[in-house]
């Protein structure tokens, strides 16, 4: 493909950086023609786009530093890119910067079985790291549903969970070290091997900045060993109160299942349309239950899990009897976003978290929500620690309708916090919850949170308009210093 004259394709401002980019890049690691620049206008949640001034994709930890110096060098905002499998606009470029992809940064430099971890760029694709490990008897614990394609760098920027997040936690707590590219272009380590190096933990900050406070080049992450034995159970109910009590009653019983995941019978429906199944016919909910460990604990907890289902008034349960049945439980819930795209012609994700205990309240909250806008929604969401994921449906050719899903989608955020919870759990904050954030902290916290990222980037060009709300992102008025929201200086954040 012909390129067309950077000039003509990118504002003023970054015309004179492109050759200075491909000098570090290479001519095929620099992208400006229009159509080229255009795949990258969003990650995976499409309704917010943005086409980036110009694309770069370095191969090496000293071409990313060199590119982010140059950025630093003459003011120009860099954003960093992963796969694009994000769902909260958090890589939405900047259409006067540059987008600096690391989907070429994908070797696995090391598989440590000593240290039972391993190091990787951050191109690495989640499942990736597993396949690597699994002949040394070990495995990548987070499991993002997008795990075959997420890059473990974009699960660092977000700190991305997974369906065993329940008992096995987020990408925060499986890093031990990273090599980042700070907003000034300075080549810095955090961490190491050790499972906890001294000081201030700057590796807890960086992980979940979604951007903010620079780029990883290089991630060591924590290897888990596989377990004696793994075994995936599901049951159907006649209501989703009915399989709420079953994730109660099992917790209660003090045991930890690696995870428990819950979809109702829209996204049932939409999972059999995409794959096929085969889930118990006539389910408002479907619980998928995954129990891991010796296989003595794992066989007596599987009895008390069964038997409590049972009570909560599950009509059907069943045991997978071996890795191609559980892969076919398994294939229903990881593919139920996209097999939305089956019954829907367009939806919103959406990612909030409540406590386990008011999971009955909230979802019949969002039944009435759904109810009185007239948009269906469909609940999939890890039950085990309370994260929701209501999948928002309508129909863009209709008038208003996309306005009302946004309604209803902002709604259950709304009710996520009413009742102690956050509005997010896993898909960070990035551009779609910004503005959302005053309503979790106040003003005070939001200068702290401001003061700590003006720390690493002073000049505010490292993914700017992400995670903190500002004037440009929430549509307030001009004139306030970068990175606070008006309403936060004036201490009116409740009214946001």
């Amino acid at each position: 493909m012909t390129e067309t004259a950077p000039a003509t394709r990118t504002p003023a401002a970054l015309a004179a950086l492109v050759p200075v980019l491909r000098d570090i890049c290479g001519e095929d690691g620099v992208l400006t023609d229009a159509s080229r620049r255009r795949t990258y206008e969003s990650d995976g949640l499409t309704h917010h786009r943005s086409v980036p001034g110009v694309v770069v994709l370095p191969t090496t930890a000293e071409q990313v530093a060199a590119v982010v110096r140059l950025c630093s060098d003459r003011g120009v905002p860099f954003v960093p890119r992963g796969a694009g499998t994000g769902l909260s606009a958090g890589a939405l470029p900047h259409a006067e910067g540059v987008l600096v992809v690391t989907s070429r940064m994908r070797r696995i430099i090391e598989i440590d079985v000593d240290n039972e971890c391993a190091v990787v760029e951050p191109g690495v694709a989640n499942l990736d790291v597993t396949r690597a490990a699994a002949p040394h008897g070990y495995y990548y614990a987070p499991d993002p549903s997008s795990q075959q394609v997420c890059s473990v760098g974009g699960n660092v920027a977000e700190n991305s969970g997974g369906a065993h997040c329940l008992k096995y936690g987020f990408t925060v707590n499986h890093v031990r070290g990273l090599d980042i590219v700070t907003p000034s272009g300075e080549l810095v380590s955090l961490g190491g091997r050790s499972p906890d190096a001294p000081g201030y933990d700057l590796i807890g900050a960086f992980v979940g900045s979604e951007g903010t406070l620079g780029i990883a080049t290089r991630i060591t992450v924590n290897l888990t060993r596989a377990p004696q034995k793994t075994v995936t159970l599901l049951s159907a109910f006649t209501s989703m109160d009915a399989g709420g009590r079953a994730v109660s009653s099992v917790i209660a019983a003090g045991v930890l299942p690696s995870a428990m995941e819950m979809m109702d019978a829209l996204a049932i429906e939409a999972a059999e349309k995409a794959v096929a199944c085969d889930y118990p016919q006539g389910a408002a909910a479907v619980l998928v239950v995954e129990l891991d460990g010796p296989a003595a604990e794992v066989d007596a907890q599987l009895a008390e899990v069964v038997r409590l289902c049972g009570e909560a008034g599950s009509f059907e349960t069943r045991t997978a009897s071996g890795p191609e049945e559980r892969a076919r439980i398994w294939k229903g819930r990881k593919s139920a976003f996209a097999a939305v795209g089956r019954i829907s012609p367009a939806y919103i994700v959406q990612d909030g978290v409540v406590p386990r205990t008011a999971l009955p309240e909230v979802l019949r909250r969002i039944t009435e929500l759904s109810e009185s806008s007239g948009i269906r929604v469909a609940n999939v969401f890890h039950a085990g620690d309370g994260n929701l994921h209501p999948l928002v449906l309508f129909d863009d050719t209709e008038p208003g309708a996309a306005d009302r899903a946004e309604e209803v989608s902002g709604a259950i955020l709304d009710l996520c916090i009413e009742h102690g919870g956050s509005i997010t759990g896993e898909h960070g904050v990035g551009v779609d919850k910004a503005c959302k954030m005053p309503r979790m902290y106040g003003p005070d916290d939001l200068a702290t949170f401001d003061l700590f990222r003006r720390s690493f980037d002073p000049d505010g060009i490292a993914n700017p308009d992400k995670l903190l709300p500002t004037p440009r992102l929430c549509g307030e008025r001009p004139g306030v210093r970068r990175g606070v929201h008006p309403l936060v200086e004036s201490g009116r954040a409740d009214q946001f």
